[in-house]
């Protein structure tokens, strides 16, 4: 198969790869898109390599139809239209994945647009959802709420009952979240969103979804209500800060750090097992939408990198294949 691999470090090329086989309760997907993440970028870096046994080319999440079942694999067809959460190996024609991973392609969603619902609904809704417990009427601030994961963190968030507010960097980009349910605008490059929360909610966020890091720390401790929870999940801007444990203490905050991609399968699976049960209802509704930028050719992945590393794009980046369904 072809497969997009780093070589030499820090770019990426097109290579021959051996065809995947699937292993005990893992299926073989022919991968008709894979979504593209900033964590791919990390790896192309050599900042984020694949977990010990996953394929060491990137890719987090495709889409496209069962090849091949693996030994003890039952529930699923060959043929049938799929997409997954991965560990790495996404850019390739084909993949190996362990089923617990694998959901169905919703009603009424293109096969390749369904690569841009994995990586985003599985990250925020077990760190939103089900870590922080974001409820109906509270509010939740999303810092970069033009990525592939703050659009899907708005409409989620919006389809809940709940009240969001985005961070981004343009006004375009801040309409384009307005469009998808956020209610309060941030633009970071000209507003301070500490101070612009705390105009239309004094007793400030409830839960804030943090991608920045190290540099927004404080403020997000200062802008979360009482009781409110922070969850950072990435740390575009350094990994390291001071924490006012006073303040922690006193506002009774809750602080946690998570990242999905090296789990064990197992807690993979409970989460994608979550997924399906509670947002594929809503992305079958048409509540929820896979947003998708622009998509580029498997042998156009760096020109793909580049464009996410512009942040010029609002929502999912993806590659295609050009695989068809089987007949």
């Amino acid at each position: 198969m072809r497969a997009v691999i780093v070589d030499p470090p820090g770019s990426l090329r097109l290579a021959e790869l051996p065809d995947p086989v699937p292993g005990p309760g893992e299926v073989v997907v022919r991968v008709a898109a894979a979504g593209v993440n900033r964590a791919d970028v990390m790896q192309r870096q050599g900042k984020y390599p694949s977990p010990p046994g996953a394929p060491e080319h990137p890719g987090l999440e495709v889409s496209g139809w069962i090849e091949a079942l693996g030994p003890g694999v039952t529930g699923w067809q060959v043929g049938e239209a799929v997409c997954a959460l991965l560990a790495g190996g996404g850019y390739g024609e084909k993949v190996a994945v362990p089923v617990g991973q694998v959901l169905p392609v919703p009603q009424g969603v293109d096969v390749e647009d369904a690569a841009a619902l994995p990586e985003v609904t599985c990250t925020v809704w077990s760190n939103v959802f089900t870590l922080a417990g974001l409820r109906p009427g509270e509010l939740l601030l999303v810092h970069g709420g033009s990525s592939g994961i703050g659009t899907m963190a708005v409409q989620l968030a919006h389809q809940v009952g709940a009240r969001v507010a985005v961070t981004a960097g343009s006004d375009d980009k801040l309409a384009r979240c307005a469009e998808l349910g956020a209610d309060v605008l941030v633009n970071y490059r000209t507003q301070d969103f500490v101070e612009r929360l705390r105009a239309v909610e004094p007793a400030g966020a409830d839960v804030v979804l943090d991608v920045v890091g190290a540099p927004y720390l404080s403020r997000n401790l200062d802008v979360l209500a009482t009781g409110g929870r922070l969850v950072v999940i990435a740390t575009q801007g350094g990994t390291r800060a001071e924490v006012d444990l006073g303040l922690l203490m006193r506002k009774r905050i809750s602080l946690h750090g998570t990242t999905l991609r090296a789990r064990p399968a197992e807690e993979k699976a409970a989460v994608v097992a979550s997924v399906r049960d509670h947002v594929w209802p809503l992305v079958v509704d048409g509540g929820v939408r896979p947003v998708v930028f622009d998509r580029f050719p498997l042998a156009d992945a760096a020109r793909a990198h580049e464009v996410l590393e512009g942040s010029s794009h609002v929502g999912k980046l993806l590659l295609t294949t050009g695989a068809q369904a089987p007949a």
